[in-house]
């Protein structure tokens, strides 16, 4: 080699070297490697039928330091069945050196696939290494014709079901909702998709001495909390994983007298746990979803809060976890996973904060706040600045999660709520959006109805993205979009004069859902409008018939809430009088039609905790006797008994049994000694009379229908016969004769197959039918038999037997001949094996002399 190329390769070598050296920050005491890697690839489902998902796993073997590093640049190399080739990618890694993408094959056939990574330098805190390049091994992706079968499922309960709800049966969420934050005011409640169709009890718990004072107090009840002292109180009550909790006494006195909680499994009415918490009282709940590197799971809380201090204690079992102080003041709302965030307007300084509940606890992989106290200052996600001189609306905001945050503004001259001239009102919206936060969307300025109008925000539709003013002494809505402030229409035609009077906030008198604005009041009538037009879509007058209000023709109306496309209100007022009008009703409606489904005198509470639901079970304080009660769907039992058991054939079985209820309620001795054989089952049409007998001890209803028994019966050939249904009577019970075709033992079936206040149940029992044969066998004369003349005397009238041979199989009665007997069985055995023996001794002699 010649002298000048030397010197070329070398001067190439140490620009290289430098040119490493310069790309990295390398220390003095740091060292570089080279390391080779591992590629890999897998998938999952394989094999995989053409055009469905298949996951592939990618990645090489070795992992990262720290959990926000990842390789980069990897890429997978797919061969085709027809032999053509691409390239999918660049995929980032996660810190384990592996990730995952979705690949669809369009061919059937089989695909080659290769990971393929590419060199890169990684730098740790004491060495740096050149990770080189590699290619894993061709993996084969079979594709089939034919579908692939993923988990099947599962369908949704058909009988009475408790917590907790196995993991497996991820079907079940649309029926098991949450209740985490209680608020004065109507809520949309998904997630509660079997939620009560007839006013059924599964079970009450008394909260204090209530109902009927009597004696020298004669028709006075026992406080209800109406007005402003609030029994269950304000800010509960809470349902969590099908557990109801709530406050247990009243608010007044806070912590210098003796506060408690307390847990109830709203299933079965059974009481968990009290807890004092300190003598603090429960605020909301919380169940969020934590997702990070090591640890994925929900977390459940109930929240105590005492002006800038919450307190989270274990739903499970009431313990404290951990304590936050100085946590904002804002709008809160809760997050997609369930992480509670706040917004903060600083108006005049033009600035807002959001604030983020799980990351005052870790923004890292673990979960471990046990029995410590935080800085909440440390939730603030982020501060943006806002335009400033955006008017103050006080309470009157509305913030929504990663959308849009609206307020509203009336100035004007107001004395004790009353406006005194008509200003213009003014509604503004900032963006809530992740990367837009804080951004104006706009700022209008509207002309008020005239006549000294009270104005209020209603609620807002963000999936038709529509707002809504009330005008009080109109009683009147407007509508609006959401995204640009535009009037879209209004008024409505005005509502009942006495809708003037109620709840003071549209948002909490007015609710959207489905696509519907929904408007009550005083005058206990219900309005459905169509929220993209304001048209009047429906009304619902909830009639008083007996005349027990003394100011209305209507029951004064509040909402609960709407789940299932139902809408359920009831009665309360600010100020009752003592005693109280009765057949205060709990109602629900049709969202759809408007037509009433059940109607019950469970009456509501202003001042107290309005009615819930979770689990499609409703949990409501009813004021009539200050009991807890749950309203749902309950089990049932069914029974069935034959008699005889076992019957000649020809004749008949009577088929008996009971249907009963065996909510939990039913098992109190409160009930179980007025119905000592089992509380009846009745239909749906009787329900709402029936649970105002046994529940509020009214008088039995006289016209009371049971329910329907399908019976049927297995035969002793195995074929399968539907006897018929039956009704049971208002005692529970049922009978049913039948006539069985043909010997042999029957295994009946009854049936009751559910209703809407009941799922079902069924019950089997077994019969005999003997085959018809006299008593004595009788021996026929050679001689012949004379008939003899009888005499003309009255025969009784009775009925003549049917003697009639049964059509059965007639048994072989041969009749033995006189031919001398066969040789037995055990002669001729024995005589077998005599020969067999005489054959083997002549053999074996034949075979000596041959010898």
């Amino acid at each position: 080699m010649k002298k000048s190329q030397i010197y070329v390769i070398a001067l190439i070598v140490l620009l290289t070297q430098s040119t490493l050296l310069l790309v990295l920050p390398i220390g003095e005491a740091q060292s570089v490697y080279h390391k080779t890697t591992y590629a890999h690839i897998g998938a999952t489902p394989n094999p995989v039928g053409v055009n469905q998902e298949t996951l592939l796993w990618i990645g090489i073997s070795d992992q990262l330091q720290t959990a926000a590093h990842g390789w980069e640049g990897l890429t997978v190399t797919v061969t085709k069945p027809d032999g053509d080739i691409e390239t999918i990618g660049p995929f980032r890694s996660d810190a384990t050196g592996s990730t995952g993408t979705i690949f669809i094959p369009t061919m059937v056939g089989t695909y080659d696939l290769q990971t393929n990574f590419p060199a890169q330098w990684y730098n740790y805190s004491t060495n740096h290494i050149l990770y080189e390049e590699s290619t894993s091994i061709s993996y084969q992706l079979i594709v089939t014709e034919e579908k692939v079968q993923y988990y099947p499922g599962h369908s949704l309960p058909t009988e009475y079901w408790t917590r907790p709800i196995n993991a497996q049966l991820r079907e079940w969420s649309p029926i098991a909702g949450n209740w985490l934050k209680p608020m004065r005011g109507p809520q949309f409640a998904p997630f509660n998709d079997d939620a009560p169709e007839t006013g059924h009890v599964l079970w009450t718990k008394p909260l204090a001495i209530g109902g009927l004072v009597g004696g020298e107090l004669e028709e006075y009840s026992f406080e209800c909390g109406d007005a402003y002292e609030g029994l269950w109180g304000t800010t509960s009550p809470v349902i969590i994983g099908g557990t109801l909790f709530y406050n247990h006494y009243k608010e007044r006195g806070g912590t210098d007298v003796e506060q408690e909680i307390i847990a109830v499994d709203l299933h079965t009415g059974e009481e968990l746990w009290a807890r004092s918490w300190n003598n603090t009282r429960l605020s909301f709940g919380q169940v969020f979803y934590w997702d990070s590197y090591n640890y994925h799971a929900a977390m459940d809380y109930l929240w105590s809060v005492s002006g800038s201090t919450w307190n989270a204690y274990d739903a499970h079992s009431g313990r404290w976890e951990y304590t936050m102080t100085n946590v904002p003041s804002g709008s809160q709302v809760y997050g997609p996973k369930g992480e509670i965030y706040i917004y903060t307007l600083n108006y005049d300084a033009g600035w807002m904060t959001l604030w983020n509940s799980s990351r005052v606890v870790s923004d890292e992989g673990s979960w471990r706040p046990y029995g410590n106290t935080y800085d909440a200052t440390t939730g603030i996600e982020w501060n943006k600045t806002i335009a400033q001189g955006l008017p103050n609306p006080g309470r009157t905001i509305i913030a929504y999660f990663d959308d849009i945050i609206i307020g509203f503004y009336q100035g004007g001259t107001v004395i004790r709520g009353i406006a005194l001239d008509d200003p213009p009102f003014q509604v503004w919206a900032l963006s809530s959006k992740i990367g837009e936060e804080g951004k104006l969307l706009w700022n209008n300025t509207y002309e008020a109805p005239t006549g000294n109008v009270t104005l209020s925000l209603g609620p807002v539709d963000t999936e038709e993205r529509i707002f809504t003013i009330w005008c009080k002494e109109h009683r009147t809505n407007y509508g609006y979009d959401l995204d640009t402030g535009e009037f879209l229409w209004g008024p409505t035609e005005p509502q009942a004069q006495l809708d003037i009077f109620g709840l003071s906030r549209a948002y909490e008198r007015n609710i959207i859902a489905y696509g519907k604005l929904f408007s009550i009041g005083y005058s206990g009538t219900v309005y459905c409008y169509d929220v993209k037009t304001g048209d009047l879509l429906w009304d619902y007058e909830a009639k008083d018939p007996d005349n027990e209000i003394l100011w209305s023709n209507n029951w004064p109306l509040y909402y609960a809430f709407i789940a299932d496309r139902k809408l359920y209100t009831f009665h309360a007022e600010h100020s009752p009088i003592n005693p109280k009008p009765r057949g205060g009703p709990f109602i629900c409606l049709d969202i759809e039609t408007g037509e009433e489904v059940w109607s019950m005198p469970v009456r509501g509470n202003h001042w107290s905790s309005y009615p819930a639901i979770g689990d499609s079970i409703i949990a409501m304080y009813n004021s009539y006797d200050q009991r807890i009660w749950a309203i749902g769907k309950g089990p049932s039992a069914t029974s069935v008994t034959a008699s005889p058991k076992s019957s000649m054939y020809g004749t008949n079985v009577i088929l008996e049994g009971r249907v009963t209820d065996i909510s939990p309620g039913a098992s109190e001795y409160a009930i179980t000694a007025r119905f000592p054989d089992g509380l009846p089952a009745v239909s749906d049409e009787s329900i709402t009379d029936w649970m105002e007998y046994v529940y509020m001890q009214f008088e039995r209803p006289s016209d009371t229908v049971g329910v329907n028994v399908k019976l049927e019966a297995v035969d002793p050939n195995n074929n399968y016969q539907n006897l018929g249904t039956v009704t049971t009577d208002e005692y529970g019970n049922y009978g049913f004769t039948f006539t069985p075709e043909v010997p042999g033992q029957y295994k009946i079936i009854a049936t009751f197959g559910g209703s809407k206040a009941y799922y079902g149940s069924v019950s089997t029992t077994y019969l005999t039918v003997n085959s018809a044969t006299s008593a004595s066998t009788s021996i026929e004369s050679e001689e012949p038999v004379t008939q003899t003349e009888t005499t003309d005397t009255e025969t009784p009238d009775t009925e003549t037997p049917d003697t009639e041979t049964p059509d059965t199989e007639t048994p072989d009665t041969e009749t033995p001949t006189t031919e001398a007997p066969l040789i037995s069985t055990e002669v001729a055995i024995i005589a077998a094996v005599a020969v067999a023996c005489v054959i083997g001794v002549a053999a074996f002699w034949a075979l000596q002399k041959r010898k």
